[in-house]
């Protein structure tokens, strides 16, 4: 069921901004924590070259926030992302099979929703409460310039 309306406030996330709406908020003791991935686990499904690159990528740059609870979902989106590889290539071939080309275009928004899904977008990371890309200013490169040599 598609959930319309804003996005919840995650917990952590009220709990940082010191609760603004002054709802109760869950014990943080008893909420329980989902223990972090310690070893890149192994799909449970076949996945060709690309899956298995995305597969190896998400497990390393999400580790601060993926969990086993995660995982079937990003299966699912290592393996449409195969199949978005193969489908984009039918398409490249038959430029003129719009049927394809749609479809490639419905492919790459549920993958997108997946990686967001998974905090994988700015805008997902700044909901989870993750730090923002930020360049480092002229100041900041001298800086560790002078501090590195």
């Amino acid at each position: 069921m598609a959930r319309t309306g804003r996005p919840p406030v995650p917990i952590e996330k009220k709990r940082a901004r010191g609760n603004p709406g002054k709802r109760p908020l869950p014990d943080p003791a008893t909420t329980p924590a989902l223990p972090a991935v310690e070893v890149l686990p192994d799909p449970t499904r076949p996945l060709g070259p690309p899956g298995r690159e995305l597969w190896d990528r998400a497990w390393t740059a999400g580790a601060a926030w993926i969990a086993r609870t995660d995982l079937e979902l990003l299966l699912m989106t290592c393996e449409q992302l195969d199949e978005r590889v193969a489908l984009r290539a039918h398409a490249l071939q038959s430029p003129g099979d719009l049927d394809r080309r749609r479809a490639l275009r419905d492919l790459d928004k549920q993958i997108v929703g997946n990686l967001s899904l998974l905090g994988f977008t700015p805008t997902d990371r700044t909901r989870l409460g993750l730090a923002e890309v930020k360049r480092a200013s002229k100041l900041e490169e001298l800086r560790s310039r002078r501090s590195a040599g």
